[in-house]
């Protein structure tokens, strides 16, 4: 049996599943509690379910992505180890690195030579191990946050608002420059899809179309990343 029969078994899909149906009882349970909790503090019913609509709509585009890494990935390690780690972690080019240096280290390279059990093996535990680190942070320091945060801004929810803001401007700008500097399709589909996205969010507004802001985001990423592969 080479690495990718063991990779598509039986028992790699039950463990699998069980990976991914705790990450939707974790969803279920956040979005009742967020939900409970809106009603709580007020928010009408309609302004919770015009939420829960404008997000479900909102993450549309980013699932096509991760969908279409999924395709990839199962071809390398399978499809039940790559919708479990996607389903999970869900960084595209975490993932797809971190296997393939793993299975780099035993003279692998996945996609191109057959998936041995030792390979296979190392990629899944390299995996694991590089990411590890986030759960276990996130158990003994996510409960402390809200101290930290009140102690640094003072309950000062300008300060606040200046930090979030910032600290998304850089994400998002991190990952865009690395795209920008490349020269290439991805830098095509980035300036596509910064353009499509300004374009409609500005039509939305003069027009008052609230559906259009809702799937903007959606639109501009399928129609950036159309255009990118065909030129």
């Amino acid at each position: 049996m080479d690495g990718k029969e063991i990779a598509e078994s039986f028992p790699i899909w039950i463990a699998s599943g069980i990976s991914v149906c705790t990450v939707l009882l974790q969803a279920v349970i956040f979005a009742g509690s967020a939900y409970r909790n809106g009603i709580r503090i007020g928010l009408t019913k309609e302004q919770m379910k015009s939420s829960v609509k404008a997000s479900a709509i909102i993450s549309i585009g980013p699932s096509l992505v991760i969908l279409s890494a999924m395709l990839s990935l199962l071809a390398a390690i399978g499809a039940p180890i790559a919708w479990e780690r996607l389903s999970v972690v869900g960084s595209i080019i975490y993932e797809s690195a971190i296997a393939s240096i793993g299975a780099a280290s035993v003279g692998i390279q996945l996609g191109e030579d057959t998936l041995t059990p030792e390979a296979l093996t190392i990629a899944l535990w390299t995996a694991i191990l590089c990411s590890i680190e986030w759960t276990i942070f996130g158990i003994y320091v996510a409960n402390r946050m809200g101290r930290i945060q009140r102690k640094i801004l003072r309950n000062n929810s300008l300060k606040s608002a200046a930090i979030s803001t910032a600290a998304l401007i850089g994400v998002f700008s991190s990952f865009s420059a690395q795209n920008i500097v490349k020269s290439n399709k991805n830098t095509l589909a980035w300036v596509l899809g910064s353009i499509i996205m300004i374009s409609l969010m500005k039509v939305s507004d003069w027009w008052n179309l609230k559906w259009l802001k809702n799937w903007s985001m959606v639109m501009a990423i399928f129609t950036a990343a159309v255009i990118a592969s065909i030129v």
